[in-house]
């Protein structure tokens, strides 16, 4: 699927996992999880979380952990797919 087809179906996605406060470590097995089941997930990354770094920073890092491409960041909400 190329990145646009992506992209069009991410616009209509529900955010399903928020990073906040506790950082990606908090996030990594759920994330994971919801990989497993649907290959395009969500995720808004909360101010608390963006601390010392980016969105696209937090975002690249999270998807690294997980095994994950990262389709898009905008504001501070990153799709990844896997």
């Amino acid at each position: 699927m190329d990145r646009q087809e992506l992209k069009r179906r991410a616009h209509d996605l529900d955010v399903t996992v928020w990073v906040g406060k506790s950082g990606i470590d908090a996030v990594v097995d759920e994330l994971d999880d919801q990989l497993s089941n649907d290959d395009l997930v969500k995720v808004k990354l909360l101010r608390a979380a963006r601390a010392g770094g980016s969105t696209d920073e937090k975002a690249a890092e999270l998807a690294e952990r997980v095994d994950a491409e990262l389709i898009e960041t905008r504001g501070h909400t990153a799709v990844l797919y896997r």
